[in-house]
Formats: structure tokens, C-alpha cells, sequence
């Protein structure tokens, strides 16, 4: 076995544990195999990448068995790149093939399996025709079908040094494109020419990919931040904000920043310095033992205190931060709901938000990694005062 396969973004070794710590949970769980359709958990075993997800044409399918290493029912179309990983068994078919799209030679996989665990829970969905699921089923009479979600989740949410090594890479990448926003924006800029010379900047400070840019611009700060930019020019008095979800190797960072053009009004400055304070909060509060919920509180209490209405729950946009991972969003999530115990090796995005006028809001993010004392910040901490530029 070759340290690391060809394909690879990490070595073998990686993936052996991942698989170690997936039988051991399995095994406590009473799961005869874990069954994936969807790309983050056959990547995350497997370290199958490819951008072919974006077809809806093929399903593709990844069984963790009991004991020994995956096995990879998959279309003929990625037999190549998957032998180039360190999975041996492989199984292939022609696809698409409407009769029997991979599902008999799933079922024969599968055959033994008593109980077999698929993630089911928030977060996951199916990535294959329902019918054809119905099909397996009907194929399995005697197996039972498990929620896997809180195991998968909790293998998940803990990362290795390699992939907080991945994260805080694309992290420092984002950092460098913000530090340059005097030179990339302007008055009298379209909006949409300020979203792709900063998709340009990232990429040529090295990110792969920038599948997730989104943001807004107004005064005294932005209302809509998830529609696409439009041709609107920025005007002196506007707060630009980005929020870039760029990857390396496979691995999102996921932060923010704000800029006023030219000048800005008092009520965006004391927005921006609140909601540094509140980020304060939560990395004060983001320490091993300490629960999700903890975290949220930490950061809602702060902007409360600071004259803003959002004590008594997670604000419109319904949390103030997340996993961050191989998905730009993740496992846990910052909530007054979610107890999740934190555990070193997390990787969390700290994401406060405020309403500042009507149809106006401010959000700030970071990305931090849970260790033994006080976090790790993996993106370059934002100034505490508001960047004019």
C-alpha cells in the first residue's frame, strides 16, 4: 500500500483512522455497515474528489462494512479516478440505467447486513432516486434500516491536524484577498464588478475553487446578503460586505468582512464595534466542555448588553455560527437549542448579526478551531472599528 494514493488529498494513514473510528462507533452502535450516497461522506472515507457531484444524472454509492476497508459501488465513469484512491474494492456498472441504476449490485453488497445505518437526520439528504431506494429496500427484507446522522456527525465534527491544516490554509488564503479590498473596491463600482475582482483575487492568492460568495451594500449597512449582486454602484456612505466560501483541497473556509466606502454613519461604526465584542464573546466562551448553546448565549448576551434586541433567541437568521468543514456548512450548529459539547479539534465559524435600522442588518464572522484553553483563530481577526476605504 502506497503512503499516500494518487489521487489524494491526504495520506492513507488518514483515511484508516477515519475507518478505525467509524467501525469502533459502529460497533458500539450494533451497525453491521454504514451506507453513503451523498459527496461529503463518500469523500470524507473514501477521498474520492471530483466535481462530477454537480450532475444529478448518477447516484454513487460508499458502504463502511464492519470491519475491513470500503467498498465503492460506483458508474463505470469514476472507476478510474477511484482506483487512484486507496479503496480496493470497486464494483461498476454502465450509468444511467433507469431499470437498475446500481441498485442490484448495491443490494449484493449489502446482502448480510442486518443493520444497516444511512444518515437520516438534519442535514442529510438522499442523493438518489426515491424509487430506487424503495427498491433496496424491498432487495434487503431483512435488513434494517438506522439513523447514522449523530454518529457520522460527531466523526465529522472533530477534525484531524490534517484537515485543520487544510482549513486554516484556505483560511489565510481569504485573509490576504480581504487585507487587499483598497485596491479591489470602490465608489462608482458595480456591485457585481466588487463580487468577481474579489472571486479573482482569491483565486489568484491560490484558493481552488469560490463556489460561495455572497454579501450586500447599502447604507447604513446591507439588507439581502444571499441574492445575486446586481449592477448597482457602490456610493460614498455604503457598508460592502463579503462573505466568501472559498475551498482548498476540499476544505471551505467561511468568513466575512465589512467595509465602509468613503465614510460611514455613526450607527454602522457602533454596529461593527458591538458586533466585534460580541465575537470576543464567543471566543472567551468557546472552550472544551463548554456546549453549543454556551457559545450562542455568550455572543446574544453581548449584543443585548450593548442595547440590541436579541436576547431572547437566535435573531431572524436563526443561529450565530456552525461546523465548518469539507461543507461550508456543518455540524453543530451555534444555537440556544443545540448542546453539543465542544471538543478539541472542532472547527466553528463565530457569525453574530445585528439589525441596525429597518430592512438593515451587520454580520460579522470568524473562523476558529476549538484546542485545550482559548481557540485558534483561523481566519485573521477583523479590526475592532469599521475598515473605511
Amino acid at each position: 500500500m502506497p503512503e499516500q494514493a494518487r489521487s489524494s488529498d491526504f495520506p492513507v494513514s488518514e483515511f484508516e483512522t477515519r475507518v478505525d473510528r467509524a467501525q469502533a462507533a459502529m460497533h458500539a452502535a450494533g451497525l453491521d455497515a454504514l451506507l453513503f450516497t451523498t459527496e461529503a461522506e463518500f469523500r470524507y472515507f473514501s477521498g474520492f474528489r471530483t466535481l462530477f457531484w454537480q450532475s444529478p444524472t448518477r447516484p454513487w454509492f460508499l458502504i463502511v462494512p464492519a470491519s475491513g476497508k470500503p467498498v465503492a459501488v460506483i458508474p463505470e465513469i469514476g472507476a478510474v479516478l477511484m482506483r487512484a484512491t486507496w479503496i480496493d474494492d470497486i464494483r461498476t456498472w454502465a450509468s444511467p440505467a433507469p431499470e437498475d441504476d446500481g441498485i442490484s449490485l448495491l443490494a449484493s453488497a449489502l446482502d448480510g447486513a442486518t443493520r444497516l445505518g444511512m444518515p437520516m437526520g438534519r442535514e442529510s439528504s438522499l442523493r438518489m432516486p426515491l424509487a430506487d431506494f424503495e427498491q433496496l429496500r424491498s432487495r434487503l427484507p431483512g435488513t434494517e434500516f438506522i439513523d447514522a446522522t449523530p454518529l457520522v456527525a460527531r466523526l465529522r465534527m472533530v477534525k484531524s491536524e490534517a484537515e485543520i491544516d487544510k482549513i486554516g490554509s484556505i483560511c489565510a488564503i481569504a485573509s490576504r484577498a480581504f487585507a487587499r479590498a483598497p485596491e479591489l473596491f470602490h465608489a462608482g463600482q458595480p456591485l457585481s464588478e466588487a463580487f468577481r475582482a474579489f472571486k479573482i483575487e482569491l483565486l489568484r492568492q491560490g484558493a481552488d475553487d469560490v463556489p460561495y460568495l455572497v454579501g450586500g451594500a447599502g447604507q447604513p449597512a446591507y439588507g439581502d446578503v444571499i441574492s445575486p449582486p446586481d449592477a448597482t454602484p457602490l456610493k460614498a456612505g455604503d457598508v460592502l460586505m463579503l462573505d466568501t466560501g472559498a475551498c482548498l483541497g476540499g476544505y471551505f473556509c467561511d468568513f466575512d468582512r465589512n467595509f465602509a466606502i468613503g465614510r460611514a454613519d455613526q450607527r454602522a461604526f457602533a454596529a461593527h464595534r458591538t458586533l466585534f465584542m460580541a465575537t470576543e464573546a464567543g471566543l472567551a466562551a468557546a472552550r472544551p466542555g463548554a456546549t453549543c448553546a454556551d457559545v450562542f448565549q455568550a455572543m446574544a448576551r453581548a449584543i443585548a448588553e450593548a442595547g440590541n434586541r436579541q436576547e431572547a433567541g437566535d435573531g431572524d437568521v436563526g443561529r450565530l455560527g456552525h461546523g465548518l468543514g469539507m461543507q461550508l456548512t456543518e455540524a453543530p450548529s451555534l444555537t440556544g437549542f443545540d448542546q453539543t459539547v465542544l471538543e478539541a479539534g472542532m472547527v466553528l465559524t463565530l457569525e453574530p448579526s445585528l439589525a441596525i435600522a429597518p430592512g438593515a442588518m451587520m454580520v460579522h464572522e470568524e473562523n476558529i478551531v476549538i484546542r485545550d484553553g482559548p481557540p485558534q483563530l483561523l481566519s485573521t481577526r477583523a479590526p475592532a472599528d469599521l475598515p473605511v476605504i
